[in-house]
């Protein structure tokens, strides 16, 4: 075959530098990659002639290197396999074995247990570690020194939090409003620098 030739409509192998026959090269190794199965103690080999074109078999030949191909995937069908939502849990009610969805683990990241907070000008900033992630249509309940609030989310502001000793907890409720998991009460401080005037 003949070097530098246009690749348009044709595979030469030996032209590096043509999209369309990196394409197809691309497309043969996955392709054989495929059928690799059907003949899973075949040896592919591949080497490179004097004209500089590519060739691959299952025959050894001289100076011919050995291609490692990927072992071959099992799908798993499309009604076990979903999406994970952006808040990273799972999008189903159940789990692979039958078993309904459950939170494993819930608890206040921020503020930190026995945490001195100083000058916040009211407006506290909380984290929820949540595993897995918030489902779609559940909600967190938070009780802010034992008052609760609705919220849509695992990071979210709480207001008027002024100086003094504070208890935050949380509780995540499904879509019925069933109580899924509660994390340990969290007790925090908040501080205000006081400026003296003279």
């Amino acid at each position: 075959m003949t070097r530098g030739l246009p690749c348009a409509g044709r595979w030469l192998p030996g032209e590096p530098r043509c999209y369309a026959n990196r394409m197809l090269l691309r497309l043969f190794i996955a392709t054989l990659a495929m059928l690799l199965p059907a003949v899973a103690a075949a040896q592919i080999y591949k080497w490179v002639d004097e004209d500089g074109v590519v060739h691959y078999s299952d025959q050894p030949m001289e100076g011919a290197e050995t291609i490692d191909l990927p072992e071959a995937n099992s799908m798993a069908p499309a009604s076990v396999r979903r999406a994970a939502p952006a808040g990273g849990g799972t999008q189903d009610d159940g789990s692979d074995d039958g078993r309904p969805f459950s939170y494993q683990s819930l608890s206040i990241g921020t503020p930190a247990p026995e945490q001195t907070l100083w000058n916040i000008q009211g407006t506290l900033n909380v984290t929820l570690n949540l595993q897995p992630g918030l489902r779609p249509g559940d909600r967190v309940r938070i009780y802010f020194d034992g008052e609760p609030q609705l919220v849509d989310a695992v990071q979210f502001e709480l207001g008027e939090v002024w100086r003094g000793e504070h208890n935050l907890q949380a509780e995540v409720l499904d879509q019925t409003g069933k109580l899924m998991i509660r994390s340990e009460p969290v007790r925090f401080y908040v501080q205000q620098t006081s400026v003296l005037n003279n």
